[in-house]
């Protein structure tokens, strides 16, 4: 982790102005490990807990204390930046559970502290290296095929990346929306290891982009990644893979990574008359570069993530927007979603050391873990209907108290846009003007079903005829088929869709299928994080479990490894039944991480510190493996290059 240099610090007088700009209880922890006095640890500067997933910068405390803070934090950066050492450089173990605790204001369990000091770079873990010729393909180049690449090139492994566009950033890539963007916190949306001075709280898709980037340039990795190569099939034979790319380009690898994501393939509705309409029609993840949408009917299908960027972002531009709604979602609000990243808070991420790991675990705790217990489902509820527990009842409350207050004198939206599920029963969605934008003139929320497209617009399914000059299909992606279409076969020629079925998707941890050896995935089943947190969280999970079963089999000589069927079972069972008292098996709502017979596939049932605990290392009690034999080529088949 990049780590300010003391000779770097700006002088007192810019310091001083930058630390109104600080959040306080990230400073309280800075100022704990710069000079160890334990009166930081006590009240009263002790921050109350953040509401919700705001920032809670003042901590909660008087003017008064802040004002002591502030100045406190001045002297002791100044103190280091003149070379006094930090008094706690690097706090573990019940230290860092209760500094911590003091951070985010609450309680934290001792099993988040592996976790966050790894995180934190409090606990030195240098990667393994090994000497191996083993051939790696990892296919795909967004946010998990690059750390793939980056963490096998740490570890003395060149693989080879296939990419079927033409550069990095997979998703961030393909979806140029107006108004795409995280809705997670953009410091906590990044690698642990490769910090961004982010312009805003929420980073736009332009921004993101960039960054991930920067990151290939930063590692070189343009070199590691063929692009415009779109994989067709990847086949499994004798101690290796066939590979075999859309133009018939063939390829052997030991070791096979799919890096494909979930939200890759769009899902377009088969509507009646989808060929017959005369203006542009195309999926949100497709939006044409070329496209003014100034002065022009716009039909947006769907009211997910991508419609409540898309339709604030157009409104006011398009001459009208019709808003077609199959449910109603809940969103909420942030204090900081719209806002840039102040110039003092820039200043203190950049030279203040400490203050962003505190900034990323604050945020990561605020906006992660925290709300799992609420999403459990209390038998014994008597409001199931409307929530799954008194604490969901409560967010249920306080959603709705926004809404209401966001539509106020319109009680014809408030009537329509208010979901009848409980709230985090889709992915909780962060209201970027989206109650605003319904609130315009030049705006209808239209809440029957498409029936039909026409020539000249859309057919609601109780006859009415919205007129359009373009229809924007936000309909999301195929997340249940995954992998599709490519054509995955594992021992004995086992069909890997076939084994899955068209939507009833599982995997050992969500990387590894019996039956299918040396093939790991990334972003596979049960692996969307659907309570909260970074997905990028989750693919360094995903890639240190890989590129350790990896290392390990070069360092042992094994040929093949494979997780056992018993294992397998043993996984998605426990997969099941933690979605099974779980909120997003709720009768009351769809939602796209489960299949049509109500499996959960897509989304993951546990907390990330259990996730992290999981994949912290291979058991390999739960492995089968094969001693390595001398490579086996397929006929006429080269490897990687040839």
């Amino acid at each position: 982790m990049t780590e300010p240099v003391p000779s770097a610090v700006p002088g007192r007088e810019a310091l001083a102005a930058a630390m109104l700009d600080a959040n306080l209880p990230t400073l309280v922890a800075v100022l704990f490990q710069l000079t160890g006095d334990p009166r930081w640890l006590a009240d009263p500067y002790r921050p109350t807990r953040s509401r919700g997933m705001e920032d809670n910068d003042s901590g909660g405390f008087p003017p008064e204390v802040q004002e002591q803070i502030r100045a406190a934090a001045v002297e002791a950066v100044l103190d280091w930046a003149a070379g006094r050492p930090p008094a706690v450089p690097a706090p573990t173990g019940d230290d860092l559970v209760a500094l911590m605790s003091l951070a985010v204001g609450e309680e934290v369990g001792a099993e988040y502290e592996p976790m966050t000091a790894a995180d934190m770079g409090f606990r030195d873990e240098p990667p393994r290296r090994v000497d191996t010729d083993l051939r790696v393909v990892v296919i795909g180049a967004g946010v998990s095929g690059m750390l793939a690449a980056i963490k096998l090139r740490e570890a003395g492994i060149e693989p080879v990346v296939l990419e079927k566009n033409l550069d990095v950033g997979g998703t961030w890539l393909e979806n140029a929306y107006p108004g795409a963007g995280v809705d997670t916190p953009s410091h906590l949306y990044s690698y642990s290891f490769a910090p961004r001075q982010w312009s805003t709280h929420f980073g736009k898709r332009d921004e993101v982009l960039d960054y991930l980037r920067s990151v290939a340039d930063a590692h070189d990795l343009r070199r590691t990644v063929r692009f415009g190569v779109e994989v067709a099939s990847a086949h499994q034979h004798d101690q290796g893979w066939t590979v075999t790319t859309t133009a018939g380009e063939v390829l052997e690898a030991d070791v096979v990574i799919t890096a494909v994501g979930q939200l890759n393939r769009p899902k377009v509705p088969d509507l009646p008359g989808l060929a017959e309409f005369r203006g542009p029609l195309f999926h949100s993840a497709r939006w044409p570069e070329d496209l003014d949408v100034t002065g022009k009917r716009v039909a947006v299908v769907g009211t997910g993530a991508s419609a409540m960027q898309i339709v604030p972002a157009i409104a006011g531009r398009a001459g009208h927007v019709t808003v077609f709604q199959r449910s109603a979602q809940w969103a909420a609000p942030n204090d900081v979603y719209f806002s840039e990243v102040a110039e003092g808070a820039r200043l203190l991420l950049a030279h203040v050391p400490f203050y962003r790991r505190w900034y990323r675990t604050r945020l990561s705790w605020n906006t992660g873990d925290r709300v799992h217990p609420a999403l459990q489902v209390d038998p014994d509820w008597e409001h199931p209907e409307r929530s799954v527990n008194a604490v969901n009842d409560g967010h249920r409350r306080v959603f709705t108290r926004y809404l209401q207050s966001e539509l106020d004198g319109r009680e014809d939206l408030l009537e329509r846009a208010l979901p009848d599920y409980p709230p985090f029963g889709k992915r909780m969605l962060l209201d970027n003007g989206w109650f605003a934008a319904l609130r315009r003139d030049d705006v209808d929320l239209v809440t029957q079903p498409v029936a039909a497209v026409t020539a000249t617009g859309l057919r609601a399914a109780d006859g009415t005829e919205v007129e359009a000059d373009v229809i924007v299909l936000c309909t999301g992606f195929e997340t249940t088929r995954q992998l599709w279409p490519m054509d995955v076969r594992g021992r004995d020629g086992a069909v890997l869709a076939d084994v899955w079925g068209p939507d009833d998707a599982d995997a050992h941890l969500g990387i590894t299928v019996a039956g299918f050896p040396n093939l790991f995935l990334t972003c596979g089943p049960g692996t969307v994080l659907g309570h909260g947190g970074s997905y990028i969280t989750v693919a360094e999970c995903q890639v240190r479990w890989i590129v350790d079963a990896i290392t390990t089999m070069a360092e042992r000589g094994y040929g093949t490894v494979e997780i056992t069927p018993e294992a397998h079972a043993d996984y998605a069972a426990r997969h099941d039944a933690a979605h099974d008292a779980m909120i997003w098996t709720h009768p009351g709502m769809r939602n796209w991480y489960r299949n049509p017979a109500g499996r959960v596939v897509c989304a993951m049932p546990w907390r990330i510190v259990d996730y992290w605990r999981m994949t912290r290392e291979v058991d390999w009690s739960e492995l089968v493996v094969e001693p390595r034999r001398s490579r086996v080529h397929a006929p006429g088949h080269p490897t990687p290059g040839g």
